[in-house]
């Protein structure tokens, strides 16, 4: 009795496996287009992290691997936690292959959408970023915060596809110093 339960647990367990994992690795049953391999959130920086400076970019490098199944179409970048808004030159924002200290060719940016009231950036990529590259957003704010402190930036990539399913990559930490904030001088 024991070793038909067994058997049976097994063909059901195989049976689920068949059902749940479609044929194709990069497509949901739904058509929902996902990443097989994830991509990696490298690196944020700013160009000036004084408080109030006019001028500064914030770049944020991704890694999309080889085995990542997909191409990037775009990616959503929102603020977590901050204390202040930050406004941004929408048509000033920028993307390109490689990283900051190794920048590659140009990538053309189809849209930005910029939701304030989220406090979150939408980058569309004319260019689809392709499997094995590593790629660079730059945004510029029209000035950095008026206070020190940590800002958090969550970042979610889309892939190409109808249906695309994103993939949050976690928060970019950006500090900045100076200004009447207690104890950021």
């Amino acid at each position: 009795m024991r070793k038909l339960m067994l058997g049976s647990l097994f063909a059901l367990s195989s049976l689920l496996t068949v059902i749940c994992y479609p044929s194709s690795a990069d497509q949901l049953t739904d058509e929902r287009s996902f990443f097989t391999k994830s991509p990696r959130l490298i690196n944020v920086m700013t160009t000036f992290d004084g408080t109030r400076v006019q001028g500064a970019t914030y770049y944020y490098t991704i890694n999309l691997p080889s085995q990542s199944g997909e191409s990037l179409q775009y990616i959503t970048i929102q603020k977590r936690q901050g204390s202040e808004n930050i406004d941004y030159f929408i048509d000033k924002t920028s993307a390109f292959e490689g990283t900051t200290d190794n920048r590659g060719k140009a990538l053309v940016i189809q849209d930005v959408n910029w939701d304030q009231e989220n406090e979150s950036i939408k980058i569309t990529l004319d260019t689809l970023v392709s499997p094995g590259t590593t790629f660079t957003i730059g945004l510029k704010p029209k000035k950095n915060p008026e206070y020190g402190g940590i800002y958090l930036f969550g970042i979610t990539v889309f892939p190409r596809g109808e249906n695309p399913l994103g993939l949050y990559l976690g928060n970019g930490r950006l500090q900045f110093y100076g200004g009447d904030d207690g104890g950021f001088d």
